[in-house]
């Protein structure tokens, strides 16, 4: 007796950016060391403090809270604010406007993981691949350019109205929308559980996608698919694997 795959009728990918795309957690270590100085303090960690701000003040907005639309604004006023935090005053005159503005622009910059780029070109010959992410619209098109990301759709929060997770109409369904189809027909794709999670309530099918840097090791190894008694349709650990296994997911069984 056959039986519907998990992502059967599915027409559109919806992809988170940072942690899910690409590694901003070594592209940013990188680009710190590059512009330290000569200054020796733990820049993974100062990495780390600075994308935690971007995360607490993106779910603050989802949730109804004030913050900046653009993500580029909100990138600056965390580095400022960690700048002036006393465990950061080794580096706290270390960079000039400029510098500070270029750091900035880090984050357009990132860099994917290995399996990002050739994984994006297999899954756009199946249907349509869009981004899904806080990042505003100018920083998701450069980072396209400098990754080799072929978007067909850039869906952003500027764009949207406003940042995810946690459950927020105006993103999910947002995107959904534009795209002309019911949420049943577009897959949420993220290393994040609670941006899966979030998508699910909305009717969106979802795709876990294994990252080091990204959710715990518990989330990581724990998420398993509906089929095994989890949460979500499909567990993957690159796109590539998602290309070859999305075929059988999207047909009958």
């Amino acid at each position: 007796m056959s039986s519907a795959g998990p992502l059967e009728g599915v027409e559109a990918l919806l992809f988170d950016v940072f942690g899910t795309v690409v590694n901003w957690e070594h592209s940013i270590t990188r680009e710190l060391q590059a512009k330290s100085k000569g200054v020796d303090i733990d820049w993974n960690a100062f990495a780390k403090e600075w994308r935690k701000g971007y995360m607490i003040t993106t779910r603050s907005v989802a949730a109804g809270g004030e913050g900046p639309s653009n993500v580029d604004v909100m990138h600056r006023e965390i580095l400022d604010r960690l700048l002036t935090e006393t465990k950061w005053s080794a580096i706290s005159n270390i960079w000039n406007e400029d510098e500070k503005k270029d750091l900035v622009l880090a984050w357009h910059r990132l860099s994917g993981w290995p399996d990002t780029t050739e994984g994006l070109y297999a899954l756009k010959k199946q249907l349509l691949i869009c981004t899904l992410s806080n990042g505003n619209v100018r920083l998701l098109a450069d980072m396209a350019k400098n990754a080799d990301l072929p978007w067909d759709v850039i869906f952003s929060g500027e764009l949207l109205g406003s940042y995810k997770p946690p459950r927020n109409p105006k993103t999910y369904l947002g995107a959904a929308y534009h795209l002309t189809l019911p949420p049943n027909k577009v897959a949420m794709v993220a290393a994040h559980y609670l941006d899966l999670k979030a998508a699910a309530s909305f009717g969106l099918k979802t795709v876990y996608v294994r990252r080091p840097t990204e959710d715990t090791v518990e989330e990581r190894t724990g998420t398993k698919t509906k089929k095994e008694g989890g949460d979500v349709d499909v567990v993957v650990d690159s796109f590539t694997e998602l290309a070859e296994v999305l075929p059988k997911a999207r047909s009958l069984a």
